[in-house]
Formats: structure tokens, sequence, C-alpha cells
């Protein structure tokens, strides 16, 4: 496909529709850059650096929405959540430092096998995040401590790469400090939201980002966002488990065939 043949509007028209659902797939359990990466990879002339920053952008519209939407039903535990946002700030301006160096080559066979143990997991463990069982008190040194590591960690990847970042934050959230799937899609999102603000503070003035790109993926995703997130709080979290476990499956899918057929 040469540039000539596809318009502008089209181009953009399509990034419209990826975002909107990108944006409805984020704000229920995250993972939207599944499908926004791919289809900014198509238009031409951009690069693959360009598309991870430019993802970012829509990325940003969509989480704020969402986390502003869950907000206001599932309050978060703001002693935990603002310093895990934090780290995830600090660790997203790192890891996209480090995106312009690091070959994605060495990352993928490593999230892939994350994700088929996460989706064994969560599979295996029909209950699991059906209910809060918190693991730690939340007044807790450790619920914080693991709270904040999962922010940093996280956040690295975010910066660096990102597909996945959300469904890795509930995953976390779930198995490790032992939130609903619910309310840890909640926190999910703040903290998605400072990986975001983390990376474009890096992108930005590096001039990675393509904006007419950027913006029309934002518009989809404020949308998506907001119809993602009501849907998610209406439905509960027995739905949000089965929506994370067919994101997951599509990333272990979009991965495994880029593995196998990469150079």
């Amino acid at each position: 496909m040469t540039e000539a043949a596809v318009s502008l509007p089209v181009i953009l028209l399509a990034l419209f529709a990826a975002g909107l659902l990108a944006g409805w797939v984020d704000a229920v359990v995250g993972g939207g850059g599944l499908i926004q990466l791919p289809v900014l990879l198509l238009v031409p002339g951009v690069s693959p650096l360009a598309a991870v920053a430019t993802n970012k952008v829509g990325s940003i519209a969509g989480t704020a929405v969402s986390a502003a939407t869950y907000m206001r039903r599932i309050p978060p535990d703001l002693s935990a959540v603002v310093p895990a946002a934090l780290c995830a700030f600090l660790g997203a301006v790192g890891g996209a430092m480090l995106a312009a160096s690091v070959p994605e080559d060495l990352f993928t066979p490593i999230i892939l096998a994350a994700l088929v143990l996460v989706a064994i997991f969560t599979l295996l463990k029909p209950s699991l995040g059906a209910e809060a069982v918190l693991r730690y008190s939340d007044r807790s040194r450790r619920y914080h401590a693991y709270s904040w590591l999962i922010g940093g960690i996280v956040g690295i990847y975010d910066g660096m790469l990102g597909p996945g970042t959300g469904s890795f934050l509930v995953i976390a959230f779930v198995s490790i400090i032992g939130l609903s799937f619910l309310r840890a899609s909640a926190q999910a999102k703040v903290i998605n939201f400072a990986t975001n603000v983390g990376a474009l503070a890096f992108f930005i003035p590096q001039g990675h980002v393509v904006w007419e790109y950027g913006l029309a993926l934002a518009l989809g995703n404020i949308i998506g966002g907001r119809l993602g997130s009501r849907t998610a709080l209406d439905r509960g979290s027995g739905f949000v488990r089965i929506v994370f476990l067919v994101v997951v499956g599509a990333l272990i899918l979009k991965l495994g065939f880029d593995f196998l057929t990469g150079p």
C-alpha cells in the first residue's frame, strides 16, 4: 500500500474506528494497544517508534475518561494508587527512553510466555477476582509496597512497548494483592493514565508523535472509553474476567504470530 493510494480522510477514519474499539476494550480490562498499534503500523510512513508514541496520545485520552468514570462509582484507595501512579510515571519515562535503543525482539518471547502463564492461571482459578479477597491489610506496608512495585515495573514496560499494559496491571492487582477484577480494572486505569503521561513526556519533545493520527485515535478512545467503563460497571467482575481472557488470548495469538513470522 503506497502513501498515494490512501487519502488522509480515509486514514483518519480508520484510526478513529480503531480508537473507538480500543477505547472500549481498554476501559473494560486493558489491552487497547493490541488494536491500535497494528493499525498505526499499517499507515504509510509511520515508523515503529512513531507508532508507539502516537498510540500514547489515543490511549491517554481513553484512560482519562474511563478512570474518571470508574472513580465516580468505585473510589480508589488513593494512599496506594497515587504513589503507584507516580512510580508508573517514572517507570514509563525510563521505558520510553529505552524504546529507541532496545530491540522489540528481546521482549516478545518473554511477554508471550508471561501472558500464557497468566491465561492458564486465570482459567484454573474460576473464582479468581470474582470478589475482593485482600491478601494484605490496606493499611499495611506490604499492600502499599506491592502496589508501588506493580506500578513501576509495568510503567517501564508501557513506556518501552505498551500492548497489554492494562491487562498486566489487572492480573497483578488481582493475583498479588487480591482485588476483584472490577476494582483492579478501575485502579489500573489511574496507573495506566500515569504511564501514558510519562511516555509522552519523553516522546513529545523528541518529536515522535504524529499529531493528526494521534488526535483521531484520541477521539475514538474518548467515546470508547466512556462506553467501556460504563459497560464494565454495569456487568461486574464476571464480565470483566471473560473480556480479560479474550483479550489475553488475542494478545497471545498476535505476539505468537509476530514471533514465529518475524525475521
